[in-house]
């Protein structure tokens, strides 16, 4: 019994001696985790439950050149209420005037809200949800609510602000003005974000229940730093005039895409940019940037740049006589077709630019560079048109004009690209050039921003005019085009646009596309474009209009296409943005006017009631002072009147209709 006493005994220590030795385990490894260690593992404790959270700066504005909002930022607030944290005291007092104030604001009875509180209070909810997505106005509305107006410590009053992107423009413009998001950074914003982004602060943040974020103080310990505005060129009312001409274009051809831009043409700004093209549903928005980024053949706007070279290089003149035949002419094996049936016959090679002769140009730079072609080439390219224009937006289209040796170079290279074949180029690229000759030959580079500037107005960066080149030829050569293009819309393909009261000069372009698909026979696809400045004399804008593939049996021609759209904008910025005040106001002093006008004084201010006699009158005077007297007025012709078809002396009738001549 004493030895099973004893060995019993003897286990009981070795127990107590082996829990002795792991308690000063215990003890000693928590003595090393408490001063060894002790800092590294408070850091592992704060890094799981405390965060730096990033405060996003506001982005910089982005306004147009009259000071119009293109893109903001605009600051919006989610509110969170610890609800625990409330003295007991204030909470009764003053829960039920909050319930009854976020029940008018953010609707639902002010019973289920007083409910929703009190039970996140009951199960010490300290990050209960109120509202998102406020803006500034109704943040500081609820952050004066009852209990809320004590703040973060004493009213568990938690806000949370982040800012979101707003155009008010909608969709106009809105590839060019752009984006810096998921999306990409395509447009002014992406081109500009390191102004625009501005320096993002940070507040500290304690993981609560739930695995829940709370701040831990009332004031972020970082401020954010507003980004820098951008002010562009574009001209809010041009815009508007360029956008919804297109956007009519289109859905009458019902077309697949197009763009427009406008240039001033001293300064290269861009004071429009459209970019539209159609969605599955038919409807049309702005899908790409088409003016910057899409290369495509040019076609017939090609002309122009071969009739510098040629006439640069004194290969030909304005008169040089070409035959175009009977609109058919085999070059190399392969058939060259004019638009007129029955063909132009002999004609110059200016009015062959006027008519857009393929034949003629084909002719007049083959028979004249067919054995250099070299030298065709490289005074295209000595023009910049091989060239990127280098623009801060991304995306832009590679031009492509190939030269002897290149893949892309045949036999039948050389007639093709006289009239725009064989050779890619973006609008902006066709517009730049065009430009230039409105320009007296000076090249200047399209731009998009006039300055960088603080969110208080304070000036920082100015972006000047840059010229590409001060003269792309001679001043000989450039009269002899600008003579030319205007006489494209005054008697050549672009006639239709003419118009007695305002000088416009250009030239049409009608290129197909997709021609080597299987079924182009069957439906034929065009680009249609026209490219020109205003007014003729003067120019104050430059324009492009490219839409492609109208419906080809509603209309394919540049002149019918795209031409109405370039006449719309360029008479609606004429009258909106009053070209016409650059001539000099000084009314002539003409006997005859100063009769005219007395003798309408005399007769608008006499008490009468017999038809007057009107004869010799001016129409609009006429008009007036007959309506005046109760009378319908029907007229034909202009001018002064010649006849009237009630006598003068005969009783007023009113309502009676007077007809003039």
């Amino acid at each position: 019994m004493a030895a099973t006493k004893k060995g019993i005994l003897n286990k009981l220590y070795v127990v107590f001696v082996f829990i002795t030795l792991f308690l000063a385990a215990i003890i000693l490894k928590l003595t090393d985790i408490q001063f060894a260690d002790g800092e590294k593992y408070r850091d592992m404790s704060e890094h799981l439950t405390i965060k730096n959270d990033t405060i996003f700066a506001n982005r910089g504005n982005v306004f147009s050149a009259d000071g119009s909002l293109l893109a903001t930022s605009m600051s919006q607030y989610e509110i969170r209420m610890d609800a625990y944290t409330v003295e007991a005291e204030e909470f009764e007092a003053n829960i039920r005037n909050l319930s009854v104030e976020l029940s008018k604001m953010l609707g639902k009875p002010a019973n289920e809200w007083e409910n929703k509180i009190r039970k996140a209070r009951t199960n010490k909810n300290r990050y209960l949800f109120i509202a998102r997505k406020l803006g500034y106005t109704e943040y500081m509305k609820i952050k004066s609510f009852p209990i809320f107006k004590l703040g973060m410590y004493k009213g568990g009053f938690i806000a949370e602000q982040s800012t979101v992107r707003a155009h008010p423009l909608g969709k106009v413009a809105e590839r060019t003005i752009g984006y810096d998001d998921y999306r990409g950074a395509p447009g002014i914003e992406g081109a500009y974000r390191d102004y625009l982004n501005g320096k993002f602060g940070w507040r500290l943040k304690q993981k609560i229940a739930k695995g829940q974020w709370k701040p831990i103080n009332d004031n972020n310990e970082k401020e954010p730093v507003d980004g820098k505005d951008i002010v562009t060129t574009i001209d809010i009312n041009i815009q508007d005039i360029a956008h919804h001409s297109l956007l009519r274009q289109l859905e009458f051809y019902e077309a697949d895409h197009g763009c427009v831009v406008v240039m001033e043409t001293k300064t290269g700004e861009i004071k429009a940019i459209s970019n539209l093209g159609k969605n599955a549903s038919g409807a049309y928005y702005e899908r790409l940037n088409y003016a910057v980024g899409e290369s495509n053949e040019p076609g017939s706007a090609f002309k122009v740049m071969a009739m510098v070279v040629a006439l640069e290089a004194k290969a030909i003149d304005t008169s040089t006589m070409v035959d175009t035949g009977g609109g058919r002419y085999i070059i190399h094996g392969r058939a060259i077709n004019d638009s007129r049936k029955g063909g132009y016959g002999k004609i110059s090679a200016a009015r062959a630019l006027e008519v857009s002769s393929n034949i003629g140009f084909a002719r007049l730079i083959n028979e004249n560079f067919g054995k250099t072609p070299e030298k065709f080439i490289n005074s295209l390219k000595g023009m910049h048109l091989n060239e990127q224009l280098g623009l801060p937006i991304k995306g832009e289209g590679t031009p492509e004009i190939p030269g002897p040796g290149d893949k892309k170079w045949s036999k039948n290279a050389l007639p093709s690209i006289a009239y725009g074949y064989n050779i890619s180029l973006t609008p902006l690229q066709i517009l730049t050039f065009y430009n230039a000759i409105a320009n007296d030959g000076e090249m200047v580079k399209p731009r998009f921003i006039k300055e960088i500037r603080s969110w208080d107005k304070q000036h920082l960066e100015s972006f000047d005019k840059e010229v590409i080149d001060p003269a792309i030829c001679s001043k000989e050569t450039i009269d002899k085009m600008q003579e030319m293009l205007k006489n494209v819309v005054v008697h050549g393909t672009g006639r239709k646009l003419y118009a007695e009261n305002f000088s416009m000069a250009g030239k049409t372009g009608t290129a197909r596309t997709e021609y080597w698909m299987d079924d182009w026979e069957t439906n034929r696809r065009y680009i249609s474009s026209f490219t020109g400045y205003f007014p003729a004399e003067n120019p104050k804008y430059s324009c492009i209009v490219v839409i492609h593939k109208p419906k080809a049996q509603t209309g394919y021609y540049g002149a019918d296409v795209s031409g109405p759209v370039f006449k719309d904008i360029a008479q609606k910025i004429y009258l909106s943005k009053s070209v016409i005040n650059n001539i000099e106001n000084k009314t002539p002093n003409f006997k005859s006017i100063e009769n005219d006008y007395n003798t309408y004084f005399t007769i608008a201010n006499k008490e009468i009631d017999t038809i007057p006699n009107v004869k010799g009158m001016a129409g609009m005077d006429a008009i007036s002072i007959l309506e005046n007297l109760g009378l319908k007025v029907s007229y034909m012709g202009k001018g002064k009147v010649t006849e009237q078809s009630l006598l003068a002396g005969g009783k007023i009738i009113k309502g009676s209709t007077i007809i003039l001549n």
